[in-house]
């Protein structure tokens, strides 16, 4: 997002909070609401009670809201397709196929 947006949107627009990964959040006048990424722009980075209220779900941003994290939920990451992070099987744990397996030949 260039300076130009961020200036525009920070000027007009009220902050309504910020989530862990450092995102902040805002809404203008009418409604419309924004987000500044930090860093890298990937919409994948917007944990999921801050999506509710983005795409209007609910009105009540997750600042407002108590929201509780359990133990067993795991923590929001973003998409890590094309990253260093990205998910690799290893390929020692692929399927052992039969080796007394033929394959079935038409013209045979």
């Amino acid at each position: 997002m260039n300076a130009l947006n961020k200036f525009f949107i920070k000027f007009s627009s009220k902050k309504i909070g910020m989530d862990e990964f450092g995102n902040e959040y805002f809404q203008n006048k009418q409604g419309k609401r924004f987000v500044i990424y930090k860093g890298i722009v990937e919409p994948s980075k917007i944990p999921a009670e801050w999506h509710g209220w983005m795409h209007y779900s609910h009105n009540l941003p997750p600042v407002d809201l108590n929201t509780h994290r359990f133990l067993w939920q795991k923590s929001h990451e973003p998409n890590l397709t094309g990253t260093n992070n990205r998910h690799s099987p290893n390929q020692s744990n692929s399927v052992n196929t039969n080796s007394s397996y033929q394959a079935w030949k038409p013209n045979q």
